[in-house]
């Protein structure tokens, strides 16, 4: 077993010729490169090889044969030199209630005893565990306690419906879920476990359902199924030894929309994402000992998973959790925050910054900030302006910006500066992490050499933490990510390279929309609004907003005439609600006759995009359509 002494001297990139040697090297000899890295862990039995792979299957397999659980490293193997250290500091909705200093020795007790509880109730290696919580401690705990014993978690964002918690549910197979009572949430109380029990009347296959008290609000309970966590707490002790996992056994599984059909189960495996998330978090963001680290993600989206949970945990780092919202009680919030706990790296999303930017100036300027040393962006690309703005008005122009591009299934971050290493520039993602070798492809699948270019973002040589498949269904992972260019995993983005090689993404170049940073597919919204009794067929496509990044616009065939327009969108807008969650409400919804469709029955997105930006005079060619005249009352009647 390999012992741990000091992990602040883990392999950190100082300087820019540090960050081009590491690069070679981990081009020129991935395994040696990445074994290095993983040698720093705490292993039950070392790996026999480093990497077997395969794109066309696709089948990859990182320190294959080695043995570890990855509670140890985030947890016990910390406990010698940062037992007392502050593991999770976390910082609940309402200002005034007190600040929760979690230190690595509380943590590692409350994540053995849940352990317990879940032991207790049934849970074994391998189950799949469902978790519908809010930003509170327990939530972290929770996602600890089911590796510790090696019981594969998903979490659902707790904003999401019962319809699409039961979808999860169902499509894991999952016989226990975990859970609170309530939750808290700028002004406002909201239901948890009152949209769990509507979501498991389809889910007779789940067994217990574990309750954490946060509102204390009156709930069903459920007897036979359901118990309180504070109950169970009493009957079990902190010990819970890690159970032994192998390097490719489940970790966890994280849903993601995809342009076709229900959300997609995206497979993390233990080894490979643990090497992948620690080497990541501590390059990018450049952290030091005694930084204080605020991802402002939820743990229901990858974000949170890697660089809340994981990542810090596993480098030793205090990870602030925050329960509440950016504009409660009032848009200055993240950075009352900021001075508060003196955060040195900030980590959040271009909507965020978008949304505080609107709000004024007069919100930032209370507060100091100076403790911040880096501040990141994440979701998707941050434009021009409200990079300036973060730069100027956040980082007082002293803190490198890291503007992170990776996705659920890359499970860590491929493209970025690192802090104050690498160079930066507006608009760009900028450098590969090292051990990540992308591409640019033109349409028929050829690599583009020379720089200054676009074309279609992939990636050639596994890097530790790819997707291994989705859930149940291995087919799906081939098609969607590997099928489109023969021995590249492609990413579904298309991206420039600028003169001297630094990549900025431009878009999804598949039918997903990105909605504050939330990944939607199409087929999965128009499905949710065909559901409502007014439809018969909709269309779904997105357009630029000025906060949100892209916004949701609808086309909706009905069958019967529209009297009130207003209260037909109203139950549309709810039955998009309940089948998925608000976030993927339509902004707006236009009643057509008829969609602009090919002969063969596809329908010519483009147009409908067109329309959505008011771009009218530029609709390209509508001679294959059809019905040509559909297109002119679309343009008529546009909302």
């Amino acid at each position: 077993m390999t012992a741990v002494t000091n992990t602040s001297a883990f392999h950190r990139l100082r300087t820019n010729a540090d960050y081009q040697a590491a690069y070679a090297r981990s081009v020129q000899d991935p395994e040696g490169f990445w074994a290095a890295q993983a040698e720093e862990f705490t292993w039950k039995k070392k790996w026999d090889r480093v990497l077997d792979w395969n794109f066309d299957a696709p089948d990859v397999k990182w320190f294959v044969g080695g043995q570890l659980n990855i509670t140890e490293n985030c947890l016990d193997r910390h406990l010698a030199m940062r037992g007392d250290k502050t593991a999770i500091l976390w910082e609940g909705n309402d200002p005034n209630e007190a600040t929760q200093h979690i230190t690595y020795t509380q943590l590692h007790e409350r994540v053995c005893r849940y352990a317990n509880v879940l032991k207790r109730n049934g849970v074994k290696k391998g189950d799949r565990v469902c978790i519908y919580m809010p930003m509170i401690p327990e939530l972290a705990v929770a996602v600890l306690a089911c590796a510790r014993i090696g019981a594969i978690h998903s979490v659902v964002f707790a904003g999401f419906s019962a319809q699409s918690i039961a979808d999860r549910v169902q499509d894991a197979d999952a016989a226990y879920v975990l859970t609170s009572d309530g939750m808290m949430r700028g002004a406002k109380k909201g239901p948890v476990k009152a949209i769990v029990d509507e979501a498991l009347k389809s889910c007779p296959g789940v067994k217990k359902v574990i309750v954490t008290k946060r509102t204390g609000d009156a709930v069903a309970m459920s007897d036979g199924r359901d118990v309180w966590l504070h109950d169970e707490l009493k009957h079990v002790d902190a010990d819970c030894p890690a159970e032994p996992m192998d390097s490719e056994n489940v970790l966890f599984i994280l849903y993601t929309s995809g342009s076709t059909g229900k959300p997609k189960g995206v497979v993390h495996t233990c080894g490979g994402y643990m090497v992948y998330a620690d080497y990541t978090f501590r390059n990018v963001f450049q952290y030091e000992e005694n930084d204080v680290y605020w991802c402002t993600a939820d743990v229901g989206w990858v974000t949170g998973h890697s660089y809340i949970i994981y990542g810090p945990l596993l480098a030793g780092a205090t990870s602030l959790m925050f329960e509440g919202i950016p504009t409660y009680p009032d848009a200055g919030r993240f950075w009352q925050v900021i001075d508060k706990h003196k955060v040195s790296i900030f980590y959040t999303a271009p909507t965020a910054i978008r949304s505080l930017m609107a709000q004024g100036l007069d919100f930032v300027k209370p507060y100091a900030l100076s403790s911040l040393k880096v501040i990141g962006s994440v979701g998707e690309p941050i434009n021009e302006e409200a990079w300036h703005w973060y730069k100027e008005h956040i980082g007082h122009n002293r803190c490198p910006i890291v503007d992170t591009w990776w996705q659920t299934e890359t499970g860590g971050i491929l493209i970025s500066s690192l802090a104050g290493v690498t160079d930066e520039k507006p608009s760009y993602a900028a450098w590969p992490l090292p051990g990540v070798q992308p591409v640019l492809l033109t349409p028929d699948g050829k690599e583009i050499a020379e720089n200054d270019v676009e074309g279609l973002l992939a990636i050639k040589f596994p890097w530790p933490s790819i997707i291994r498949t989705t859930y149940g269904d291995h087919e799906r992972c081939r098609q969607t990510y590997f099928s489109s260019y023969k021995g590249y995993y492609f990413t579904g983005d298309g991206a420039r390279r600028d003169a001297e090689g630094r990549y900025r993404i431009i878009g999804r170049v598949d039918d997903v929309i990105n909605v504050s940073g939330h990944r939607f597919g199409t087929a999965e919204i128009e499905n949710a609004i065909n559901e409502s009794e007014w439809v018969v067929e909709s269309a779904v496509v997105g357009y630029p907003h000025d906060i949100k990044g892209q916004v949701i616009y609808a086309y909706v065939i009905t069958d019967k005439r529209i009297d009130d327009a207003d209260k037909a969108r109203a139950e549309i807008l709810a039955t998009v609600t309940k089948v998925i969650g608000p976030i993927a409400k339509p902004d707006k919804i236009q009643f057509v006759s008829g969609l602009p469709k090919t002969r063969s029955g596809k329908i010519m997105r483009r147009i409908l995009r067109k329309v959505a930006e008011n771009e009218l005079g530029s609709l390209g060619d509508t001679s294959t359509l059809l019905d040509p005249t559909v297109v002119d009352e679309i343009k008529a009647g546009r909302v």
